[in-house]
């Protein structure tokens, strides 16, 4: 039986209007939930086309009560992470027995984002990059302080920025549904388009950090193009004046006028990465037949379109986010129980 993933959009939401915080995480108020506002200041992006668009596969996992804990080892290297470094744990967790996360096989050597949620419903642990090959086994990973799913939610695993593995990505259905998305997003930049200065340190808030060798791999010229900007449409655009043609690509349109995207990681190449749940990729080539990674076709021709018109939320800031002033969007609804709801 084939899963209609559609439906779990719809699962986000209930009857009153409230949200499922799993599947529409964190507070209304955080930064992936929150829309551009009409006092956003935008300065040009200036980003240039890729050879490649591709996406970052996001994981996540509900965990049992039942799962066992089990010790966290820091990978073996970046492009071959088991057995991991044995001689000290980082630290324990629940993990599924039957759990398996495939070993990195250069030049594949993804991110492998995980987000685990707790058998409480709101404690995330968050590993990058993630592997296990021994079931019943530890698992490999550089963890990070566990987040709140109905918090701020800003920090994770997104080791070049320090951002949220959960946060801001695009989920199953949200690509295919007729629903909007209705958060902010993630994408990943070449390294060499971004910008390190030592008054920035190649990053800015929301990130709190830049890619170790930053000073030497971003070379690009545009000081605000850093870990953590916010990217998004100017509000004067439409998808037929630069010429988007697929339904995908008018999705993407709306969520990054709307809500924006947040630079949080480097793609390792002239790529640029969205950052997906696992299975989107499969479902939006099952029921549009269009690829999201690749070199050619109307969604590659769409995202170079998307992305050479991208302006930087220059004001985006703790107390401003997305500019501040009248927003774009009514605010996310509030979460379903009573000791959920913000």
């Amino acid at each position: 039986m084939v899963f209609d993933f559609c439906l779990l959009v719809a699962l986000a939401f209930n009857a009153n209007g409230s949200r499922d915080p799993w599947l529409w995480p964190f507070s209304r108020d955080s930064i992936w939930n929150l829309p551009i506002g009409s006092k956003a200041e935008y300065i040009p992006a200036g980003l240039t086309p890729s050879k490649y668009v591709g996406v970052d596969r996001e994981q996540f996992i509900r965990l049992k009560s039942s799962d066992p804990m089990r010790q966290i080892f820091a990978p073996s290297g970046w492009n071959q992470r088991w057995p991991g470094d044995r001689t000290k744990p980082l630290g324990t967790m629940p993990v599924p027995d039957d759990l398996i996360i495939p070993d990195a096989h250069p030049p594949e050597t993804p991110n492998a984002c995980t987000a685990f949620l707790a058998p409480d419903g709101r404690t995330i642990y968050q590993l990058e990059p993630t592997c296990r090959l021994e079931k019943g086994g530890p698992i490999v990973g550089y963890p990070r302080e566990s987040q709140d799913l109905i918090g701020p939610g800003i920090y994770g695993t997104h080791w070049g920025s320090g951002l949220s593995t959960i946060g801001g990505s695009i989920r199953l259905g949200e690509l295919t549904s007729p629903e909007p998305i209705h958060h902010a997003i993630k994408i990943n930049i070449w390294g060499q388009r971004l910008n390190y200065s030592e008054i920035g340190k190649g990053f800015r808030w929301p990130a709190d950090r830049s890619d170790n060798g930053a000073s030497k791999s971003y070379q690009g010229k545009n000081p605000r193009l850093v870990m953590g900007s916010q990217l998004a449409l100017k509000p004067d655009l439409t998808p037929s004046a630069i010429g988007i043609k697929s339904l995908v690509g008018k999705k993407l349109f709306a969520a990054l006028q709307d809500y924006g995207a947040y630079v949080s990681d480097d793609s390792g190449w002239d790529d640029y990465d969205l950052c997906m749940e696992a299975g989107v990729e499969e479902e939006v080539r099952r029921q549009t037949s269009l690829s999201v990674s690749g070199s050619s076709g109307e969604y590659f021709e769409d995202m170079m379109r998307l992305v050479m018109h991208l302006s930087i939320v220059d004001n985006n800031t703790p107390t401003t986010i997305g500019g501040g002033g009248v927003r774009r969007r009514p605010l996310a609804p509030p979460f379903r129980g009573n000791s959920t709801n913000r």
